[in-house]
């Protein structure tokens, strides 16, 4: 029987195995559109949460006393999953993950902005070393003018915008309910895309861009469960074995090996993201105990 702490771990492990397949296809599919991916990731998406909806509230699943909260979660859901499946398409795996890592650095700078936040000197030391990380990985992009390295950025950027929205949520809406809504939102976007053409998937194609859905959708599950059984900041360190499958996915099936720039950017995001994880657990813990003492 396995204890809280190992669920956690095993849940995080299985949801950085999902994500990672999850971006293999999507690198994968190349030869059909962005807006058809979309529908993929977010109508098998959809089938897959109608599962696991608790039996009392399958006649008013879809309410909710903050649509407009959802509705900026979505928007901001919508710019980060399109900015990245472009990245993953024209840009080294490694590259692309390495870059995604910095989303805390962002959340850190919109936390000050938007929650009011109280940002000290470490994880402003945290922040500037992650962008150095983000430089340094970005600089041949740069100096070729290779436009695509700024749409990882706007993943990060988006991804940022949406952890602030889910703190605010998650404290009155089931994490199911969140993550359905985001998956109806990404099939009628790409509903949005079928005039500027759809291309009909073979049997064993079909099947394959399901799995982008279906990963998808119980990666956010495996990694919801990871946060429940497991201290957060026991689990959360696991994330970065993506850059590992992204290496080895990258390397096995298109040949890509990453460069000594990425390794060296993506060890100073990880360095700095890892800065700014350690500084809000203690920050909790410090408020934590003078509540107590008070």
């Amino acid at each position: 029987m396995l204890s809280k702490n190992q669920l956690g771990f095993l849940y995080m492990f299985l949801s950085i195995i999902g994500f990672s397949l999850m971006d293999v296809i999507v690198k994968w599919s190349v030869d059909y559109p962005i807006g058809q991916i979309l529908f993929f990731r977010g109508f098998f998406g959809i089938i897959f949460y109608f599962f696991i909806i608790p039996r009392d509230r399958l006649h008013n699943f879809y309410q909710t006393k903050r649509p407009g909260l959802h509705s900026l979660r979505c928007l901001a859901g919508l710019i980060a999953i399109v900015a990245i499946f472009i990245a993953l398409r024209k840009l080294p795996l490694a590259t692309v993950v390495s870059i995604s890592f910095a989303a805390p650095i962002f959340t850190t700078i919109f936390s000050i902005f938007l929650l009011s936040e109280k940002v000290g000197i470490y994880r402003w030391l945290a922040v500037l070393v992650g962008f150095i990380g983000i430089l340094i990985i970005t600089e041949p992009g740069i100096s070729e003018l290779n436009i695509y390295y700024i749409f990882p950025i706007i993943f990060c950027l988006g991804l940022s915008y949406v952890a602030i929205t889910l703190r605010q949520l998650s404290s009155t809406e089931p994490v199911w309910l969140i993550s359905l809504f985001f998956s109806i939102a990404i099939t009628l976007l790409s509903f949005l895309t079928i005039p500027f053409g759809w291309v009909m998937p073979s049997f064993n194609h079909f099947i394959i861009l399901s799995l982008i859905g279906v990963f998808g959708g119980v990666s956010n599950l495996w990694l919801s469960q990871s946060y429940k059984y497991s201290e957060v900041s026991l689990v959360t360190p696991l994330k970065y074995l993506t850059l590992v499958f992204a290496i080895i996915f990258g390397y096995f099936i298109w040949g890509e090996i990453p460069t000594i720039k990425t390794l060296i950017g993506a060890f100073l995001v990880i360095i700095s993201t890892l800065i700014i994880f350690r500084r809000e657990i203690y920050k909790k813990k410090e408020i934590t105990s003078k509540v107590i003492n008070d």
